[in-house]
């Protein structure tokens, strides 16, 4: 998994700081930079800061923001996240992220590396500076995350772990961020955007009125992965590998329904108000 993480703390020298602090847990993990440097300690975030020029690019943003009555100020960097499941050695993850970072960003993008393992799943944070030395703006897009993804695996491949990179459809998978999540979100003080289109669902929701936009060619893309995965799996039956032709229809069964984002987060507020009314019905005696 390659993500980019959202929230605030990205527009801002106190905000980079803050989420420097976070990803080096205050001092007690090593923080790798693109010039090979290994910090540790407190002031790391400060230091990197100064090093990066962030503190000048974020002065020199103010005029510009004021003249253009702008709300939000540019992002001073970018935070990412790449991922592997547990099991999958830690150290030939940030390998792999090393030599991606060195490939996508070197003597380009300053950027720094950490790597986590205090959860089951290995993941590497990196910080990128959003502006190169050159003075161009790192803009993310859906295609740019779809050649990281190859790009991460690899390098993951090139250091002996088993990794591909496979579209969501192709997975089956269509979902938006559980309710649970976006609430613990909020609670954080964290605004985003998939926050706003909660509000919005359960407006239109209310009004009787859902916006389906999207959901045809979300179904029709539901029906040439499935017809894909049915062409393997013809193609097994053939070939004699029977076991591996189940495993394919198995899959292809469990799918859940391919719904756009909206309809995601109106099927999540409908269930999390019939757990509400649940919760809140009299027992009856």
């Amino acid at each position: 998994m390659v993500k980019v993480t959202g929230g605030g703390g990205a527009s801002t020298s106190h905000g980079v700081n803050a989420h420097f602090n976070y990803i080096g847990r205050r001092g007690d993990l090593e923080i790798e930079t693109d010039d090979g440097e290994r910090l540790s300690g407190r002031g790391v975030g400060r230091h990197l800061i100064q090093d990066w020029d962030l503190d000048l690019d974020e002065d020199r943003e103010r005029p510009a923001l004021s003249a253009t009555n702008r709300r939000a100020a540019p992002k001073l960097v970018h935070k990412l996240i790449f991922s592997m499941p547990a099991g999958t050695p830690p150290k030939k993850v940030l390998a792999a992220v090393r030599d991606f970072a060195r490939e996508e960003f070197g003597l380009q993008h300053r950027y720094a590396t950490v790597l986590h393992t205090d959860e089951p799943h290995p993941h590497v944070h990196v910080v990128v500076k959003a502006v190169s030395e050159s003075g161009v703006r790192l803009n993310i897009h859906k295609a740019t995350l779809r050649h990281w993804r190859q790009e991460f695996a690899r390098h993951l491949r090139a250091h002996g772990v088993e990794a591909n990179a496979t579209e969501r459809s192709v997975r089956g998978q269509s979902r938006a961020p559980k309710l649970d999540s976006i609430f613990r979100a909020a609670q954080r003080g964290e605004s985003s955007r998939i926050a706003a289109r909660v509000h919005e669902v359960a407006r239109e929701l209310k009004a009787g009125s859902l916006d389906g936009s999207g959901a045809a060619r979300l179904q029709q893309t539901r029906k040439d992965v499935v017809s894909g995965w049915n062409a393997i799996r013809g193609r097994l039956l053939v070939e004699g590998q029977h076991q591996l032709a189940d495993a394919v229809e198995r899959f292809v069964n469990r799918m859940p329904p391919p719904r756009t984002e909206k309809g995601w987060l109106a099927h999540e507020l409908i269930e999390h108000l019939h757990q509400v009314r649940s919760k809140d019905k009299p027992l009856v005696r």
